[in-house]
């Protein structure tokens, strides 16, 4: 089992952060763009080499994002239509969320056997969260999955603060 650790820089207006490992070196780069349309969100590894993007498509009725991992699409993150509550789904062949995703507590299944936990870090400055990758061939997805909900969650609250 391997351990990694995603910190986001609260007040980071481009989306810069890493993900650590136990040691605390630096195992992932993600970026995001900034005033960029799409926006985007590069996840490189330590060469700097794009192993994940994620997209926030533009022009939907309802806010949709898609994550593609070496270049090929493997979940999109959808809004539904909901009167009360923000409802979003997953879509991934093969791949399913357990648990309180939006809450960022969930565990990450691969054709019904258990790949990975998430598990949000409290009392902390910013959003901290500890991955925890079962299936190391996995990684990259389950890195690319919880950056994704976050961007999803961090897309619900901007709009949410606009309409107020």
């Amino acid at each position: 089992m391997k351990e990694l650790y995603i910190k986001q820089k609260v007040l980071s207006l481009s989306g810069k952060f890493t993900v650590k490992n136990q040691q605390e070196n630096d195992v992932y780069f993600v970026e995001g763009s900034f005033m960029q349309i799409p926006k985007t969100f590069s996840i490189m590894n330590t060469s700097r080499d794009e192993v994940a993007l994620i997209t926030k498509k533009m022009f939907s009725f309802l806010p949709k994002f898609f994550v593609e991992v070496n270049g090929r699409e493997v979940l999109t993150i959808k809004k539904e239509w909901s009167f009360l509550k923000a409802r979003y789904s997953i879509d991934a062949a093969g791949i399913e969320v357990h648990g309180n995703w939006w809450d960022m507590n969930f565990q990450v299944l691969e054709h019904g056997e258990v790949v990975g936990n998430v598990n949000k870090e409290w009392f902390t400055w910013g959003d901290s969260y500890k991955v925890q990758i079962l299936k190391e061939e996995m990684e990259t997805i389950i890195i690319a999955l919880v950056i994704a909900i976050d961007c999803v969650k961090a897309d619900e609250a901007a709009s949410s603060s606009a309409s107020v």
